[in-house]
């Protein structure tokens, strides 16, 4: 006999779940809304099913997992190389940082230490993508408020962040930059990189940041809508494992960087010339979407002052390491011009060759603009990942959003959205 599938005793969409505190409420008058599940507010695909009491928000259930990307799982079928082209699609808003991240994952498990010059690119592009993340983020903040201003003085500036990946990588939107031990290619020409981040920090992104900070900071309607709402204290936003910008806002003094120092934000040079940097930490402590708001945007002036500290002090020398071309490409250069270097090229993309990673596993993470992002790495001793599993900011943060959102008004719900940052190929597992 066949197997016969039962339907649900209730509608699980539209029947909410009852705890013992609500067993004699009436719930007679509240009625079930879905936000999304694309809905303008958002910038992106999720869904949120709402329970409402007239305007007032009951229960909120985010739906995640609208983009079926299979992420983790892509990670079993591309080598470690290639599966930097699949990262930097899970935060779509600074790719960089997810590539930046991803590598120091495997490098982590390969126990590779970076050259001078690399770390030091690194951390400049990485910072980059920490403001890049920012700018839309701070932007959209009066954008979901009704207002348009804002939005346009920190989306212009990303596009000159967009110029200077597209630059150093010959990508604008998914640089995909990064490799085992080093980069897909050094940058063309060190003097025009160095003039495109000053132009950008001085002649652009620093008036931009003042206009911004003068048209919503003290501006009553902003402040109104966002001062008090969607608050989580610093023991629930340790409680729910919340990072980054959200859990500073609440007071909790945590970053990567300092805590777990890697790349150039060490508080020391090493022996090889490692240059190090110097930034504070931004810390609220009332949690709320006012205090969100504004750790990103000192947060946009930290990364801008770490970046400033470094691209007058690139170190000279080879950006990647010196592994006998097990791992790395040769230079194209050889490629084109010598028979061992097109040998050497085709073995490594056609045949893996040189791929020994240790039988292991290994945990890195790095501060992005959302937080923690993470990757455990499980080896097999192929050239690709035999498990791979990510610990998305936006995903650990959204958990959270049920419990922000209860008891405000249904208004209020994409100011709190927004302060989460949220990006749903991050969600997607």
């Amino acid at each position: 006999m066949p197997y016969e599938l039962k339907p649900f005793d209730v509608d699980i969409e539209t029947t909410p779940y009852l705890d013992a505190s609500e067993q004699d409420v009436d719930t007679s008058d509240r009625w079930t809304l879905n936000f999304g599940p694309q809905h303008p507010a958002t910038h992106t695909t999720l869904r949120i099913v709402l329970e409402l009491d007239g305007e007032r928000v009951v229960r909120a259930v985010p739906h995640i997992g609208y983009l079926h990307s299979g992420f983790e799982k892509l990670a079993e079928h591309l080598d470690y190389n290639q599966y930097v082209t699949i990262v930097s699609r899970m935060n779509y808003v600074s790719p960089i940082a997810n590539d930046i991240a991803w590598h120091t994952a495997v490098e982590t498990l390969f126990g590779i230490d970076l050259t001078p010059r690399c770390k030091a690119i690194r951390t400049i592009l990485a910072e980059l993508g920490r403001i890049q993340d920012h700018l839309l983020c701070v932007g959209t903040a009066a954008l979901d408020l009704g207002a348009f201003t804002a939005f346009l003085y920190g989306f212009n500036e990303r596009e000159r962040i967009y110029d200077i990946l597209d630059y150093v990588a010959g990508q604008r939107f998914h640089p995909d930059w990064t490799r085992v031990g080093g980069a897909m290619r050094d940058l063309p020409d060190e003097d025009t990189f160095k003039r495109m981040v000053k132009t950008f920090l001085y002649d652009q992104l620093a008036p931009a940041i003042d206009d911004v900070q003068g048209l919503l900071n003290r501006n009553r309607i902003f402040r109104d809508r966002t001062e008090g709402v969607g608050a989580i204290t610093r023991e629930d936003a340790i409680a729910w494992s919340l990072t980054g910008p959200i859990a500073r806002a609440s007071g909790v003094k945590a970053d990567l960087r300092k805590d777990q120092p890697y790349l150039c934000y060490a508080d020391n040079w090493d022996n090889r010339g490692t240059p190090a940097v110097k930034f504070k930490v931004p810390i609220a402590t009332t949690g709320d979407v006012f205090a969100r708001y504004l750790v990103r945007l000192e947060e946009i002036r930290q990364a801008a002052y770490i970046i400033e500290q470094l691209i007058d002090d690139i170190p000279a020398g080879p950006i990647n390491i010196d592994d006998d071309g097990k791992m790395n490409k040769p230079d194209k250069t050889s490629v084109y011009g010598s028979i061992e270097g097109l040998i050497q090229h085709f073995e490594l993309v056609m045949t893996n060759r040189g791929w020994t990673a240790p039988v292991a596993q290994a945990y890195a993470a790095n501060e992005t603009a959302n937080g923690e992002l993470g990757f455990f790495i499980v080896s097999d001793g192929g050239p690709r990942a035999w498990r791979a599993k990510c610990r998305p900011p936006s995903f650990i943060n959204y958990a959270v959003f049920p419990k922000l959102i209860e008891g405000h008004l249904l208004s209020d719900l994409v100011a709190v959205l927004g302060s989460l940052n949220v990006i749903a190929a991050e969600l997607d597992r």
